[in-house]
């Protein structure tokens, strides 16, 4: 009964160091006699007991790395306090267990120095515009040492950049006054704006106040030519009409009255302004020469 107990532990005991299942998504190295003997895949494995071993244990997921901050000094001798975060995975497990005794922390340094040295290459300024190019090449410079490690950097991001106080408070100053500098600016330039507004409205009201004087003064005139047209046109009209009257039996006769009574009424107007001096002539035959020299000008007209 005892032997069968010692046989029932021995056998539990075997199959257990026998029998090895393998979570998804991890790799264990299997040596034999202290030598690399293969890699078990997840699932369910078998090793020779008390030969085999399970020597390591990996994880195929991505990990997460949390860089140490560390001080980094720029182009430009100014100190920055940087930290960032790694992504890596295990991509050969056989060079992670053999190619670095600690491949987390061989990784850990490798992007500290990357880091310093690409930090190393900019300016204070450039170094928060180029975070993309820093990460980028953080990575390159990490993945092309950790292939000998089984090791496949995925990306490097930066976390924070820290200045010193002293610094801080020269770009709060600096950003201040750039603001104040455009504030400025946009204040001239529409003052300037302003002006140019002001100065444009009055040439157009003056050019068409210019425009507006002209024309009154062009409609001005063509009416008082117009009016010149009309008037002489009338005049024609009247002078015509007074040859044809003329010529008509009795038209003599009728011109001389007119005459006559022009005169008459001439004298009339003459005579009831009370600072004039009427002269009548002492001799009536004088008005009738008058009227025989107006009627001789008249059939002079005809005549010609």
């Amino acid at each position: 009964m005892e032997v069968a107990i010692v046989l029932l532990v021995i056998a539990v005991v075997f199959i257990t160091q026998a029998v090895k299942v393998v979570p998804q998504q991890h790799a264990w190295i299997r040596e034999r006699l202290g030598k690399y003997a293969g890699t078990l895949t997840p699932g369910l494995n078998f090793i020779v007991p008390f030969v085999d071993r399970v020597a390591y244990k990996h994880s195929l997921k991505e990990i997460p790395l949390d860089v140490p901050s560390q001080v980094c000094i720029t182009r430009d001798n100014t100190q920055l306090q940087v930290d960032g975060i790694l992504y890596f995975q295990v991509t050969d497990p056989m060079r992670a267990s053999y190619g670095s005794s600690n491949y987390i922390m061989a990784v850990t340094q490798l992007a500290q120095t990357s880091l310093r040295s690409v930090i190393g290459k900019l300016e204070l300024d450039k170094t928060f515009e180029e975070r993309d190019m820093i990460n980028a090449q953080v990575v390159n410079a990490i993945d092309e040492a950790a292939l000998n490690w089984g090791v496949k950097v995925l990306r490097y991001e930066i976390k924070d950049l820290t200045p010193p106080n002293e610094i801080l408070r020269a770009m709060q100053a600096q950003i201040t006054a750039e603001r104040e500098k455009r504030a400025l600016i946009a204040a001239s330039e529409g003052r300037r704006q302003e002006q140019i507004n002001i100065a444009t409205g009055e040439r157009e009201a003056f050019i068409a106040r210019s425009e507006g004087e002209k024309q009154a003064a062009i409609n001005k005139a063509q009416g008082e030519a117009q009016a010149l047209v009309t008037v002489a046109s009338a005049t024609a009209q009247a002078l015509e009409r007074v040859a044809a009257a003329i010529e008509k039996p009795c038209g003599t006769e009728a011109v001389q009255l007119k005459i006559a009574e022009s005169a008459v009424q001439a004298y009339s107007k003459v005579a009831q302004d009370a600072n004039t001096t009427l002269i009548v002539p002492s001799n009536i035959s004088e008005v009738s020469g008058l009227i025989a020299s107006a009627m001789r000008v008249v059939q002079q007209g005809n005549a010609k």
